[in-house]
């Protein structure tokens, strides 16, 4: 089952002489439980790909569509509430809320969206995470490898269709890192968790199911792994 389709997608910036093409025709297609990487040099519209896949930006031109839905064909307020429910987002600077503890902030977007946050699920997600022993502490009393686990709990908590990762271990240290990409690994087979993670890591990339490589806006290569790196 193709659960994200993404048909002829162009994103343009500034116009006539001005204009740059950070996408340029891109088309793919990723079924459901797929670990993709996304690879490819600075300015390759690596960055701008995750911004549209996850409903921050519209695309210029083309089409996404995540779960059956047409994704920008919604308004802007029912975009927003798609984007709570569907889409769980990884960022490299963690991008937590630094009043709020670690177990507040992974519940938050439930908590936002209206709904009473299933406790059994928060309980395995601690358990997972390892970081049942910090629930009640604040990110800055977490160390980074604690602050990107909690950011990943975040994302999982409201079992989205798909997780984007944006560089998730660009400001950790290769231990973390390495815990970090097994914890993502693990959740993508235990749970069936479809993600594409964007990275210059060719480390993390040979650990997913699919590289796709970027440049210049367009798609130079699509490799299926028969056997992703353990």
């Amino acid at each position: 089952m193709e659960l994200l389709v993404i048909e002829n997608l162009c994103k343009v910036y500034g116009k006539g002489e001005n204009a740059v093409k950070a996408l340029d025709n891109v088309t793919f297609t990723v079924p459901k439980g797929q670990m993709t990487a996304v690879i490819g040099p600075s300015g390759s519209g690596k960055s701008t790909l995750l911004h549209i896949l996850g409903a921050v930006d519209r695309p210029t031109s083309g089409k996404v569509y995540l779960d059956g839905q047409d994704v920008f064909s919604k308004n802007n307020h029912n975009l927003a509430i798609f984007r709570r429910r569907q889409v769980g987002l990884i960022y490299q600077f963690y991008n937590l809320i630094p009043v709020l503890n670690a177990e507040e902030n992974i519940t938050l977007p439930v908590i936002m969206d209206g709904r009473k946050p299933d406790t059994a699920y928060l309980e395995r997600l601690l358990d997972t995470l390892d970081i049942k022993s910090r629930r009640n502490h604040l990110p800055s009393q977490l160390s980074g490898g604690q602050q990107q686990r909690v950011s990943i709990g975040r994302a999982m908590f409201n079992s989205p269709a798909v997780i984007l990762a944006d560089e998730p271990t660009g400001n950790l240290d290769s231990r973390n890192s390495a815990e970090i990409v097994d914890l993502l690994r693990r959740s993508n087979r235990e749970l069936n968790q479809t993600m594409l993670i964007i990275t210059h890591d060719q480390n993390i990339a040979r650990q997913c199911d699919r590289i796709i490589a970027l440049s210049d806006g367009k798609i130079v290569s699509d490799t299926l792994l028969t056997n992703p790196k353990e």
